[in-house]
């Protein structure tokens, strides 16, 4: 059987690793082509994953991407059917929430190409979010929806999902935060900081709500350096320009470094303090290595952490954010499985190929 997966941003990398490592097992029956559309497409944010992971190269790479949502999607859509066409998938796997995800679900359901969406059945309720509506589309033309908790299955019956089509096999990032944490790589820079292992904050923020806004970036600066804890804050260098054009300052306390690759930032999870962060899947990637969370956003999609108190969602406040760092207990206890045995990948795997063979 040919699996066509659809991948186009880091978080989507690190996902096919653990995925395509499991279909490895299944080669004499499963053929998987990897398809990178570019949406993630400079070098350090993107072939860097490829190399450290020891993902395949991809069997083709489309090369779009740093246009508009709509000017993206759209020509993923073209070149994403133009391919199907000619490859013959008998499945078509995306991941998540991207514009990626949504292109690849809807090429191939055009085409009446089963899809399968890995991370399935999550919602912020915030359509304000692209990637909400990504993930409500992608959802409601799967054929398999693998989700990675009790209460993504919830979202979706609520929905009106059947529920033969739903399958809770755990988060594939949990898979990955246990393969590769022994290999975690220590960034060269760190000792040139003088910052102490276990007394930093790990901040990242890259979403356009909060990069855009010269008041929410102002704001979270502020909440960060009211922590009296130095902070770490890799960022992407369009985005340093960006609050340069603003006339934001970065305050004392703030280190500023370019961004990591995955092995990199498993260190920087796994030996900070506390984690704060407008990304969704670091704010999982906390609760993997024990570490809470502040999350910069006003709602999150991982609803059960904040339910579980390893989450606490500040949004911008600055006074919320200080107040979220400098709580006493700062411990997280992750053997409460709220994403399955680190087996989502494998259990994918056999899923499908139970079902097509």
């Amino acid at each position: 059987m040919k699996i066509l997966t659809v991948i186009g941003a880091r978080p989507q990398f690190i996902k096919a690793a653990v995925v395509s490592r499991a279909f490895a097992i299944h080669r004499s029956e499963v053929r998987e082509i990897l398809v990178h559309t570019g949406q993630h497409y400079d070098t350090n944010m993107s072939d860097v994953f490829f190399e450290e992971l020891s993902i395949s190269h991809p069997d083709y790479n489309l090369g779009i991407g740093g246009g508009s949502h709509a000017q993206n999607t759209g020509r993923m859509l073209e070149k994403l059917e133009a391919l199907m066409v000619t490859e013959k998938p008998a499945l078509v796997l995306v991941y998540g929430d991207t514009d990626s995800t949504l292109a690849g679900a809807l090429a191939a359901a055009k085409l009446h190409i089963p899809v399968a969406h890995v991370e399935a059945g999550l919602r912020s309720y915030n359509r304000r979010m692209p990637e909400e509506i990504n993930r409500i589309l992608t959802d409601h033309v799967s054929t398999f929806l693998f989700v990675p908790s009790k209460a993504a299955l919830r979202n979706l019956l609520n929905e009106g999902i059947p529920k033969e089509k739903i399958h809770v096999v755990g988060d594939v990032m949990c898979d990955a935060a246990r393969y590769f944490e022994e290999c975690a790589r220590k960034p060269d820079w760190f000792d040139a900081l003088d910052i102490e292992i276990g007394e930093f904050v790990l901040c990242t923020i890259h979403r356009a709500e909060n990069t855009n806004d010269s008041q929410n970036i102002k704001d979270i600066f502020e909440g960060l350096v009211g922590s009296c804890m130095p902070v770490i804050l890799p960022l992407h260098p369009r985005t340093r320009i960006v609050l340069q054009a603003m006339g934001i300052p970065l305050p004392t306390g703030i280190r500023v470094v370019d961004p990591v690759g995955y092995l990199e930032m498993t260190w920087l999870e796994m030996n900070c303090r506390i984690i704060a962060t407008d990304s969704g899947g670091i704010q999982k990637e906390a609760y993997f290595h024990n570490k809470m969370c502040v999350t910069l956003r006003e709602e999150t999609e991982w609803t059960e952490l904040v339910d579980n108190g390893f989450n606490i969602v500040a949004g911008t406040n600055s006074y919320k954010i200080t107040e979220a760092l400098t709580q006493k207990n700062l411990m997280v206890n992750s053997e409460t499985s709220l994403y399955g045995q680190a087996d989502a990948a494998t259990k994918i795997a056999a899923l499908i190929v139970e079902n097509y063979m």
